[in-house]
């Protein structure tokens, strides 16, 4: 197995292709935008979070979600006009909580792991993307908040995260352009941010130097399995030994076709930029990034004159519309947090996350030879992309290694 095709050009499928590519692999990324890096990794948070690692299938997650249900402004909005695939998912969702501990340790283990190949990688090709390794705070208002984060960071450590609670003091000494009042916080000192996008386009352009062929503008048709590989059909039939579904929430549709049920759902979430115009606004804009838990925002400064605000999650089936009524709390929250900061220019934006109803990645094997998933990362796709990546061009390398007999080329 020598060709693969990586259906994708977002985030995990440019970085799958470098890694791929990285290990001697002949590589065709397609992605139906005329440019990499236009959906979901477009203008999300910004954040490397492995501090954000915690599952989200818990009975108080599904508590809220009917509490809000009518409430435009929600954190959490489940919108009353369900689909099958809507129901499914949730059915799915509700059957995963018994492993929601499990699986924040387990999502924590592989973000930590994620570092080492995203730094190496950026330095490697020399990729500029406003990264901040200023670390990452939350902050909770309350005492209820407070103590629920207690009980997770034990979870993260057991992940190998280490994060530490801070007083209201300790939390403006660490960001002190933070205004309001607090119960407390918890800091993670090894947690960064950065834009998705730069480091995405930048990867991009790393893997066609090293020969991956970038085949943008083509929207896949049809895939279909024979008894040589795989043939894609994007503007004519091209036939691979193998293939990575990369495709965000189009790897429902796609794996369906090779056989496999990749249950994804999108997951909408909003962000706004502000450009930071004046003098003021620079300096009383946050350093250091930010979550605030009790809304569901997180705040991160991109280079001088950015700061990025994202957060909500948004279950409303593949609508993509902007809505004002879901953005106004997002610059309402800059206003109060961060009051020297102009408003004037704000940039409003939303995508949605592909995420499994279990909050787990699709990673690995599909069920036909040669088929392979990176896919359904949901919130955490900037912070997981790498250690993904790198698992699964390890699998298809294997596979490659097995079908020729020779050993796959080094990663390093």
């Amino acid at each position: 197995m020598k060709t693969i095709a990586v259906i994708g050009g977002g985030i995990t499928g440019v970085t799958t292709a470098y890694a791929l590519a990285k290990r001697g692999l002949d590589v065709t990324l397609y992605e139906r935008h005329r440019y990499p890096a236009m959906e979901t990794s477009f203008a999300n948070g910004g954040q490397l979070s492995a501090s954000n690692a915690e599952a989200w299938n818990h009975w108080s997650t599904v508590v809220k979600g009917l509490k809000w249900m009518w409430r435009h402004d929600a954190p959490l909005l489940v919108r009353p006009s369900p689909s099958w695939h809507q129901l499914s998912w949730f059915a799915e969702f509700v059957r995963a909580i018994p492993r929601y501990r499990s699986n924040t340790i387990e999502t924590a283990r592989l973000a930590v792991a994620a570092r080492q190949h995203l730094y190496a990688w950026a330095a490697a090709e020399n990729i500029d993307f406003d990264l901040k390794r200023k670390g990452i705070l939350h902050i909770y208002h309350d005492k209820a908040g407070f103590d629920h984060a207690a009980q997770v960071t034990r979870l993260l450590a057991q992940g190998g995260l280490e994060r530490r609670a801070v007083t209201p003091e300790e939390m403006r000494a660490i960001e002190p352009t933070l205004a309001g009042s607090y119960y407390g916080g918890f800091y993670t000192e090894s947690d960064a941010s950065g834009d998705i996008h730069k480091f995405t386009v930048g990867m991009a352009a790393a893997s066609e130097r090293l020969g991956v062929r970038c085949v943008y503008g083509h929207d896949i048709g049809r895939l279909s399995l024979g008894s040589h590989g795989v043939t894609v059909e994007a503007q004519g039939a091209h036939r691979y030994d193998g293939i990575v579904i990369c495709a965000g929430n189009g790897s429902r549709r796609l794996g369906a076709m090779l056989g496999d049920h990749v249950n994804v759902y999108p997951v909408k979430g909003y962000s706004i930029t502000v450009n930071l115009t004046t003098p003021e606004s620079q300096l009383g804009a946050p350093q250091v990034s930010l979550l605030d838990d009790a809304t569901k925002l997180v705040a991160s400064r991109l280079g001088q004159d950015r700061l990025r605000i994202a957060g909500t999650a948004e279950f409303n089936g593949m609508n993509r519309d902007i809505r004002a009524d879901r953005i106004r709390p997002l610059v309402d929250w800059v206003e109060r947090c961060f009051p020297s900061v102009s408003t004037r220019s704000v940039v409003p934006w939303a995508g949605l996350r592909p995420t499994m109803p279990d909050m787990m990645p699709r990673v690995g094997r599909g069920r036909a030879p040669g088929v392979f998933y990176n896919t359904g990362h949901g919130h955490l796709g900037w912070t997981l992309a790498a250690v993904t990546a790198d698992a699964v061009a390890d699998a298809v390398a294997s596979a490659a290694q097995q079908a020729t007999g020779r050993r796959p080329a080094s990663s390093a």
